[in-house]
C-alpha cells in the first residue's frame, strides 16, 4: 500500500512541476469516465445474514457478495483511479450475474436491503464516484412475474430464459414506467442497456428520454450496436480483438488499430468483458506473463481515446475462458504491482483532458514498437509503448514536438533534448511503455531533484528504524532467554 501511494504522489507531484496545471473537469462527461465493471455477487461478502443458498464452492451458485461488502470496500475501486463503477444487474434473479431476473420491483435479497443499496450509492458519492446499473430484458428468468398476467409480453428463448418484446408498446410503457420510479428512489449515475443490438430502436429512445427527463445520467450498450438516439456510448466495433491481438504477445505482426482512432472517440474501449473470455487467457496460451501483458495494454488503453471499461479483477490478471470460470470471486489479498500501474495511469489520465479528449497523432507503428501523440491547446504528450524483444528508438523531428522543448518521461525518468540537427531521439526497453510530457526545456528541475532526495531520505530513515526495532526485539528475546 505504501508503494502505491508513493508511486501515486510522484506522479502527481511530476506533472504539477513538469507542465502546466491539468486538472479534471468539475462537471465531467462520459468522456472523462474510467469504468471500473464488476458483479456484485463477486465483488466481497461483508456479512452472511443475507447469505441464502449460498455456495462459494459452486461458481454457478450465489457466492455472497452483497452491498455492504461493496460499500467497505469501495475505497479500494477509488484508489485505483476509477471514477464510475458498474455493478451489474441488481434486481431479484435465480442467476448470480443478475441477468435472469424475476422482479424490476425488488432487489436481489441475498445483495441485501434497499437501505445498504443506497449506501452504496451514497459511499460512492461521497468519494466523487458514479454508479451504473445494467438493465437486462432479453434472458429474463422463466419466473418473471410479468408472465402470469401478461405472457403475450413475452418470447422464449432456446436456453430456458425469455426475452420482453420491446417493441410492444404496452412493454415500453412498462419498462419506463418501472425504472422512472427506480431513479426517482435511488439516485443512480447510469443505466448500461444489456443486448441493446436486439431492442427496438424506438424504445431505446423513449426510454432514455423519459429516464433523462428526470435525473441526469448516462445511458450506454453493453455491446458493439449502431450509435443511435438514446445511446450516450456504444462499444467500439473490433475494439476487444485489435487489443487482444496486439498485446497478448510481443512482436506482433500486425495491428487492426491502424486507423481506428476516429472510431475510438467518445465510445467505449475495452479488451474483455464480463460476456468474454479473460484477456489473460490469451496470454497464458501464448506463453506470455501476464502482468507484463497487462501492463502494456493498460498503457494503450488508458491514454487512447475514448472510454475504458476495465473489468474487475483485470488489475490482478484474474484467468477464464468461459463463465462462470470468468467470475472468480475478487481476492483483494494479493501484489499490488500491476495494481499500482493501473492506478498511476489512471491518475495521469485523470488529470490529462488532452489524454480524455485531445487530439491524437500516430507517428510510428511497426513490429511491436508504437509512438502517438496526443494533444490539446494546453499540453502535449508522446506515448511510447514498446511490445517488442528488443530495446527500440525512434527519432521525433521538432515539426512534431517543437523547438527548445524537453521530453519529461513520468514511468521510467526518461529524458530527451534537442539535439544539433534539431531532432528528439527517444529511448526505450523491450516491454514497457512512457509517457513523455512535452515542456519548455529547463535543464536540471530543482524541484524534481529535491523530490527524490526527500523519498531517498524518507526510505533510509524507514528502513533506520525498521533495523533499531529488530535489534531491540531481538535483545528483548535474548533477555527472555
Amino acid at each position: 500500500m505504501k508503494k502505491r501511494w508513493v508511486s501515486i504522489l510522484l506522479v502527481g507531484f511530476l506533472l504539477f512541476n513538469l507542465a502546466r496545471p491539468i486538472e479534471a473537469s468539475e462537471n465531467n462527461e462520459l468522456q472523462d469516465e474510467i469504468i471500473y465493471d464488476l458483479l456484485v455477487d463477486r465483488f466481497f461478502n461483508k456479512g452472511i445474514q443475507n447469505d441464502i443458498n449460498v455456495n462459494s464452492l459452486d461458481p454457478n451458485s450465489f457466492s455472497g457478495g452483497d452491498f455492504a461488502g461493496l460499500s467497505s470496500e469501495m475505497q479500494y475501486i477509488k484508489d485505483m483511479g476509477f471514477t464510475m463503477i458498474s455493478v451489474g444487474p441488481i434486481f431479484s434473479a435465480t442467476s448470480y450475474d443478475g441477468t435472469a431476473v424475476v422482479d424490476y420491483d425488488e432487489l436481489e435479497s441475498r445483495f441485501g436491503t434497499q437501505e445498504e443499496w443506497k449506501e452504496v450509492i451514497n459511499k460512492a458519492h461521497e468519494l466523487d464516484l458514479k454508479v451504473m446499473i445494467d438493465l437486462p430484458t432479453q434472458e429474463l428468468s422463466e419466473q418473471h412475474v410479468w408472465r402470469e398476467s401478461h405472457p403475450e409480453w413475452f418470447v422464449e428463448n432456446k436456453n430456458g430464459t425469455v426475452a420482453l418484446e420491446t417493441a410492444n408498446r404496452q412493454v415500453q410503457d412498462q419498462l419506463i414506467e418501472q425504472f422512472e420510479g427506480f431513479i426517482e428512489k435511488y439516485a443512480i449515475d447510469g443505466i448500461r442497456i444489456k443486448k441493446a443490438d436486439s431492442l427496438d430502436p424506438a424504445f431505446i429512445t423513449r426510454f432514455s428520454e423519459s429516464l433523462k427527463s428526470i435525473r441526469d445520467l448516462y445511458v450506454i450498450s453493453d455491446d458493439v450496436t449502431p450509435p443511435q438516439d438514446g445511446l450516450d456510448a456504444v462499444v467500439m466495433p473490433g475494439i476487444e480483438t485489435a487489443l487482444r491481438d496486439s498485446y497478448k504477445s510481443f512482436n506482433p505482426n500486425e495491428t487492426e488499430l491502424s486507423g481506428s482512432w476516429e472510431e475510438a472517440e467518445g465510445k467505449l474501449i475495452q479488451v474483455d468483458s464480463l460476456l468474454t473470455s479473460r484477456f489473460t487467457a490469451d496470454t497464458v496460451q501464448e506463453g506470455g506473463f501476464p502482468p507484463t501483458r497487462w501492463k502494456l495494454l493498460t498503457f494503450q488503453l488508458l491514454t487512447m481515446p475514448g472510454i475504458p471499461v476495465i473489468q474487475y479483477g483485470s488489475e490482478i490478471a484474474v484467468n477464464g475462458r468461459t463463465t462462470p470460470d470468468t467470475h472468480p470471486i475478487l481476492d483483494l489479498g494479493v501484489d499490488e504491482e500491476l495494481i499500482d500501474h493501473i492506478a498511476n495511469l489512471t491518475s495521469l489520465r485523470n488529470q490529462s483532458a488532452a489524454l480524455r479528449t485531445g487530439s491524437m497523432e500516430v507517428l510510428h507503428e511497426e513490429d511491436g514498437w508504437f509512438v502517438y501523440k496526443r494533444s490539446n491547446e494546453e499540453e502535449a504528450w508522446i506515448i511510447a509503448i514498446n511490445n517488442s524483444s528488443s530495446t527500440q528508438s525512434l527519432t521525433l523531428p521538432a515539426s512534431v514536438v517543437g523547438d527548445d522543448k524537453e521530453l519529461r518521461g513520468l514511468f521510467e525518468n526518461n529524458i530527451a533534448r534537442q539535439d544539433e540537427e534539431g531532432n528528439y531521439r527517444i529511448t526505450l526497453d523491450r516491454e514497457l511503455g512512457e509517457a513523455f510530457n512535452i515542456i519548455e526545456q529547463k535543464g536540471f528541475n530543482k524541484a524534481y531533484i529535491a523530490a527524490l532526495v526527500v523519498l531517498y531520505i524518507s526510505f533510509l530513515t524507514f528502513l533506520f528504524l525498521a533495523w533499531r526495532r529488530g535489534r531491540k526485539k531481538k535483545k528483548a528475546a535474548t533477555a527472555k532467554k
